[in-house]
């Protein structure tokens, strides 16, 4: 069952220097697609790092009812899937097979329930041919959905898609955005493709700087062409979409 998310004051930096992370404060409800936009460096990635533990700052992350400490890593991080914008990052077996087992055997399940679990996510990813195939001879489109296999073979209850749409022509986006809507998880999903997030999505949060400056309906984050520019949006393109939303 999806569970929500609570961020309080999240702070974080990688050096010394400046934060990438400023007193983040955000709550995403259970079940939710959440569409995060912003320029580049404006820390979206972080952000994500920081829903399973991967990355720690200060302040506090709660899935569901579970605080993201040391001792509970484990944990959240059966409860929290990250698909990474580059799929290379996160297929490195022989096959797409033991790509997607690498998960659920990690977690401790038998070989048998693993096996049923590679076969239910290629079903749902459409990946039925692909089972033997070696995973870095696919094309990107085919590497995405495997990717997101690996997360849908644990069942997380909370999936963070760190620019899903990216380098995908319009027909892989539409069938990337079919999946999506199929999904039974809490979502976040961070883009700069603002047509596919906001087909979607029903809430928005705009971050800029490491912080968030905004955070509502979708109609009410698209109808404000200064949050837009701060957003790092073409204009030209955001008013096709506006026109296309909200007239």
């Amino acid at each position: 069952m999806p569970c929500g998310i609570k961020i309080d004051n999240l702070s974080f930096s990688y050096t010394a220097g400046s934060p990438v992370l400023k007193n983040l404060s955000l709550d995403i409800g259970p079940g939710e697609k959440l569409g995060i936009i912003g320029p580049s460096g404006a820390g979206k990635s972080t952000l994500l790092l920081h829903l399973n533990g991967i990355l720690a700052g200060d302040g506090i992350v709660t899935i569901g009812d579970t605080r993201i400490e040391k001792r509970t890593l484990q944990a959240v991080r059966r409860l929290v899937g990250l698909v990474f914008q580059n799929p290379d990052d996160q297929l490195f077996n022989p096959t797409v097979e033991e790509d997607i087992a690498f998960g659920p055997l990690n977690f401790g399940y038998s070989t048998e329930e693993a096996a049923a679990r590679v076969e239910q996510a290629l079903r749902e990813m459409n990946l039925g041919g692909f089972k033997d195939a070696e995973s870095h001879h696919l094309s990107l489109g085919e590497r995405k959905r495997v990717a997101l296999a690996t997360v849908l073979a644990t069942s997380p209850e909370v999936i963070a898609f760190d620019e899903p749409f990216s380098s995908l022509d319009s027909v892989m986006v539409v069938q990337l955005l079919d999946i999506i809507g199929r999904l039974d998880a809490t979502l976040v999903i961070v883009s700069q493709s603002l047509l596919p997030l906001v087909s979607c999505c029903e809430r928005l949060a705009v971050l800029v700087d490491g912080e968030i400056r905004a955070c509502g309906k979708k109609e009410e984050i698209l109808g404000d062409g200064v949050l837009m520019r701060m957003a790092g949006v073409d204009m030209d393109f955001y008013r096709r979409v506006y026109e296309k939303y909200l007239r």
